[in-house]
């Protein structure tokens, strides 16, 4: 991954001009609307961030929290990363009680300093200071000043005063000092107005300001935390990091830099030039020696986080990688670039903001965004999208982690947006068919084959290279929705593709699946695929609505019953209709054997917030049809004339 140090999002920089001070932290003061809803008040925060040249530049921060309850916890710590590119030079602290009176300072001794590794970082000069004052006595306020040296000004402060959900503020500000003639760019969101400006001398100030921001809920599939919020963003035009200078004005010269970063660093060792040549050359179809060339990068190498000052930005070169066999999404993703290179294949350095729920990238304002690096390598037909990081992804399929998004393809010439593979609604299939036998003791034996699709099976995936046996199993008990039942057994194929699959099959054993009460059997018919998903209904929706990827699930179930039962009551078929999705199901009875069918279609994109009573509607229509019983009744025996 691109190191992105906790610098960047901790909403940085500090201006000392306070509205609030030391002495007026007493909850009294905090009014009804910044309470209701809030577990957190945010009472001041004044953020700096001065552009010294184009490599140095200095954050200050103050900032002090009222915590009102144990659910604001988690953000009366303080947190700060460095590094070699980021000094922290002062730490201060305070706790205040409800009425506002200090009752403790923070002490250079009680502040942790901590590695800056994560699991799978191999390199890493990152490093984090870490202060609690495990206050429990409610109300409370905590308040910190933190000044940061930063070496280089590729990164700019993100302002977000309102840093979560049921967090209020009363008081945020930023201010961005730097020389007159040096341009910052910024992006607002929710913010009205222009920054306030004022010159002295050779400097320049802008600064932002707001007050008595409500603590919001986040609401079911809403958009973007910076659609929701007051959000400023800021970059540079010119910038240095270590040696290097950038512009940032444009993609196309932001993905200059980042070409330079790696210019020069494609030079393969010799025995690795014979490898890949006796692996593409007897092969005439591009596509089929990209693939080849791409399980050899997996067989041979393995990916490990480096998190070195310029390292963090810069590949390892090709020669480190191939003697090494590890490195880093730039180092892994430049050698097969050097790979396909070598024999003739051109392919494209591609950033990307990885994540299943990353936030979108702001194309109007060209700045560094990005946290992965993958490779696109274009052919005359279709580009072969390859994850270099993975040793198990088959070559042109992203998953979930990186598909459907902008991405910056960056060459000698600079950088260009282009977007990433969309898996659609029938790629994204789930198909399931049961066979089960009901007996008399209402136990329902299973026997079920599932084929996961698309973005669908990418679950699996994990559980299949990630999980030993037993822990598979374990995860099966937690996802299956049966009371009591008994997994015999399990197995899983995977078919790998540009949209790769995996087949389960799964043996089960439910005990007391259906419910006889005299003569009368009761029974869902299905078994496996039903939804928990019911929404509240609320007086006003506030935020748009933004559904996940679109899914087509079918189920096919037969269930034997045991004989003598005859119909008494049959759900009716089911079919609702919206701009959601679709959903259908049958149920009947044809001698001992129920069938049941199950077809959800279920569309991915955005919709406005007064459709939201329609999607709880779609939901719930889905949740109630999906736990449909069947009413089975014992036939009456004749009884033999004579008798």
């Amino acid at each position: 991954m691109l190191k992105v140090t906790g610098l960047v999002f901790s909403f940085l920089v500090s201006s000392f001009s306070a509205l609030a001070g030391e002495g007026d932290y007493a909850v009294s003061n905090i009014s009804a609307a910044m309470l209701a809803k809030a577990n957190v008040v945010k009472r001041m925060e004044q953020i700096s961030f001065e552009v010294m040249s184009n490599g140095e530049a200095i954050m200050r921060k103050k900032y002090a929290l009222t915590i009102l309850n144990e659910n604001g916890d988690r953000q009366a710590g303080f947190l700060e990363f460095y590094d070699k590119l980021h000094d922290i030079k002062n730490i201060e602290g305070a706790l205040y009680d409800a009425a506002g009176k200090e009752l403790k300072r923070l002490k250079n001794k009680q502040i942790i300093d901590l590695t800056g590794m994560v699991e799978s970082t191999l390199i890493d000069d990152s490093r984090r200071k870490y202060h609690n004052f495990y206050h429990k006595v409610y109300p409370y306020t905590v308040q910190y000043e933190v000044e940061i040296k930063y070496y280089g000004t590729l990164f700019f402060p993100v302002w977000l005063p309102r840093e979560d959900e049921n967090f209020s503020v009363e008081q945020s500000s930023i201010s961005i000092i730097s020389p007159v003639n040096y341009t910052v760019r910024y992006k607002a969101f929710n913010y009205s107005g222009e920054p306030a400006l004022t010159t002295d001398k050779d400097k320049k100030t802008q600064t932002w300001q707001i007050i008595n921001l409500p603590a919001i809920e986040d609401e079911y599939a809403s958009p973007s935390w910076y659609e929701m919020n007051t959000v400023v963003l800021f970059a540079p035009t010119d910038f240095s990091i270590e040696s290097y200078r950038g512009n940032m004005t444009s993609w196309g010269e932001f993905g200059k830099f980042v070409y330079s970063l790696k210019q020069g660093r494609d030079q393969l060792p010799e025995n690795v030039k014979e490898a890949v040549h006796r692996i593409a050359d007897p092969i005439k179809d591009p596509a089929e020696k990209i693939a080849r060339l791409y399980e050899y990068l997996q067989k041979n190498t393995r990916y490990i986080s480096i998190q070195l000052g310029i390292g963090g930005w810069q590949p390892f070169d090709a020669k480190y990688v191939a003697t090494k066999a590890y490195g880093d999404c730039k180092a892994l993703t430049n050698y097969m670039y050097s790979i396909l290179k070598e024999v003739g294949i051109t392919s494209y350095y591609t950033l990307v903001k990885a994540g299943r729920n990353a936030n979108k990238i702001i194309t109007d304002f060209p700045s560094q965004q990005f946290n992965h690096v993958i490779l696109s390598v274009p052919l005359q037909k279709d580009t072969i999208w390859l994850e270099c990081t993975s040793q198990t992804k088959p070559a042109g399929y992203l998953g979930d982690f990186t598909c459907d998004r902008y991405a910056l393809m960056v060459d000698e010439k600079g950088g260009a947006l282009v977007r990433t593979p969309k898996y659609g609604l029938k790629q994204n299939l789930q198909s399931r068919r049961i066979k089960a036998t009901l007996n008399a003791e209402a136990t329902l034996s299973i026997n079920a084959f599932s084929k996961y699709e698309g973005l669908q099976q990418d679950l699996y995936h994990e559980l299949i290279h990630g999980l030993s046996k037993d822990k598979v199993k374990e995860f099966l008990h937690e996802e299956l929705d049966f009371a009591t039942y008994d997994i015999s057994s399990f197995e899983y194929k995977e078919n790998q593709s540009a949209t790769p699959s995996v087949e389960e099959r799964l043996d089960i054993v439910v005990s007391n699946y259906a419910t006889i009460t005299g003569k009368r059997l009761f029974i869902i018919p299905n078994v496996m695929t039903r939804t928990h998903r019911k929404l509240p209904a609320v007086e006003e929706r506030k935020f748009d609505l933004e559904l996940g990827f679109e899914y087509n699930d079918i189920d096919s179930v037969e269930i034997n019953i045991p004989e003598g039962y005859m119909a008494e009551s049959m759900p009716q078929p089911a079919s609702v209709n919206s701009q959601f999705g679709k959903y259908t199901s049958s149920v009947k009875l044809s001698g001992n054997q129920l069938f049941y069918y199950r077809n959800l279609e279920h569309y991915g994109g955005r919709f406005s917030a007064s459709d939201y009573p329609e999607l709880v509607k779609f939901y719930e229509a889905i949740y109630k049809a999906d736990r449909s019983k069947v009413v089975l009744v014992k036939t009456e025996t004749q009884a033999p004339k004579g008798f």
